[in-house]
């Protein structure tokens, strides 16, 4: 309740601080009790924002919401311009008009007419080329500075055009933006336009006007002054925007004795941010320069893979593409030699000692010799059937000599195993071992798998 009180306050406030303004306006317009009247004159300094007019930038005026700016191109022509002038000065209203060389020259006398009246002179060109952006350069440049000369001229006072410029068209680019801002020339676009040029009737202007302004809540308006159709809009667009509560505000730029209107650079913003955003409360960032570094060309995909870089660089070159720039890539690294380096200890012979059991014989162990002659019997064994012994089959035979070869006390199979094999073979009854007589424990050879 207490935060609704403060805003039912503040907004009470700010509407009778509208209320005076308007009055005073239109007390300062004899005869005319319901005039619309100017609100209030800001003062700007051309260098400190060159460039203004959200139709094509970022920055506008530093306007406050239901504020406007009326401004005029083309002029002076004395049927219609002079139209102009006698319904604004009926409304004391002050605009800003973008008088064009050629027509200064032609009527000087309605240059003076405007200066005289209290509105900014402003220049629009020499000739009002309709392709200024395209233009060459030197040519673009005559066109500012022959119109400023002619505009002076005109003038017959010893006094300049404000320094504020219209391109024709708005056709802007970056060397007229700069010249402009080199010679502390502020270049106006508009935040909205009425489309008075085009062949449309009063209504339809009155309709832009009004509707792209309720659209903005402020900002600059683009009319023409040498358009008949604006001369019968006008009016109804005047006394349209003093029934809404819009008020009009007059720009001059600032001079030595005339400092220019304090301002926030959110203003120049036609949507600022407000107090409510947390981020329009944190603190700015400062502009750091950084040092200037050079960049390192990218690899090429193919310098990845030696096996697709000839078929990539082939098909890049069939179809057109041009070769990416390819990196030089050391071909070997060169180590920093270090005196110091530190030596490994060498590990102690005990590390690879493996030691073997007495009851066990590897075969890994053995001499290529004895290899040798382990094979050669193995072959002859084979090849020459050893008589079987009553009670023995082929296979216990051949594992006797087997044995025999490896050089290993003959191994004595449990009772029960060669007993199985017997059954298996089918030959003779099995022999009892004698009694009383130990029995040697049984040997297994560990092999190994040759590979």
């Amino acid at each position: 309740m207490r935060h609704r009180g403060r805003i039912s306050a503040a907004l009470c406030l700010g509407v009778l601080a509208l209320i005076p303004a308007q009055r005073a306006s239109a007390a300062g317009c004899p005869g005319h009790p319901d005039a619309l009247g100017t609100s209030r004159t800001l003062v700007v300094d051309p260098r400190e924002y060159p460039i203004i007019g959200t139709m094509q930038y970022a920055k506008t005026l530093p306007l406050r919401d239901h504020e406007v700016v009326l401004t005029f191109d083309d002029g002076p022509i004395p049927k219609n311009s002079y139209q102009v002038l006698q319904i604004l000065a009926d409304q004391c209203v002050k605009a800003t008009f973008f008088l064009v060389g050629s027509q200064a020259r032609a009527n000087p006398e309605g240059v003076r007419k405007v200066r005289d009246a209290g509105h900014t002179v402003a220049t629009h060109t020499q000739n009002h080329p309709s392709n200024m952006q395209r233009m060459p350069f030197d040519r673009a440049q005559k066109e500012i500075d022959d119109g400023i000369a002619s505009v002076t001229a005109a003038l017959a006072d010893g006094t300049e055009p404000a320094p504020f410029f219209r391109i024709p068209g708005l056709g802007r680019n970056d060397a007229i933006e700069a010249y402009a801002e080199s010679k502390g020339i502020q270049l106006w676009s508009a935040d909205f336009p009425a489309d008075d040029w085009h062949r449309i009737s009063p209504q339809r202007v009155y309709d832009l006007a009004i509707k792209r302004l309720e659209a903005k809540g402020k900002g600059i308006l683009l009319l023409h002054d040498i358009q008949a159709r604006t001369v019968a809009a006008l009016p109804k667009i005047l006394q349209t925007l003093k029934a809404r509560g819009y008020r009009i505000v007059h720009v001059v730029p600032a001079t030595p004795e005339q400092p220019a209107t304090p301002t926030e650079p959110q203003q120049w913003y036609i949507n600022p941010t407000t107090e409510t955003v947390a981020t329009s409360r944190w603190p700015k960032i400062p502009n750091f320069v950084y040092a200037a570094a050079a960049t390192l060309p990218a690899p090429a995909w193919f310098d990845f893979d030696w096996r697709d870089a000839e078929l990539g660089m082939l098909t890049r070159r069939m179809r057109g593409v041009p070769l990416a720039q390819r990196t030089k890539w050391p071909s070997e690294m060169i180590l920093a030699q270090n005196g110091d380096a530190t030596t490994l200890a060498v590990p102690a012979a005990g590390l690879f000692h493996m030691p073997e059991s007495a009851d066990v014989t590897m075969l890994g162990t053995l001499h290529r010799s004895e290899q040798a002659a382990q094979a050669a019997l193995e072959t002859e064994a084979s090849a020459k059937p050893a008589p079987v012994q009553p009670g023995k089959s082929r296979r216990q035979a051949r594992g006797a000599l087997t044995r025999q070869a490896h050089g290993g006390p003959a191994a004595v199979r449990p009772a029960a195993h060669q007993t199985r094999h017997a059954a298996h073979a089918g030959r003779g009854p099995q022999k009892q071992a004698a009694p009383g007589k130990k029995k040697p424990g049984s040997v297994r050879v560990a092999g190994l798998k040759k590979r």
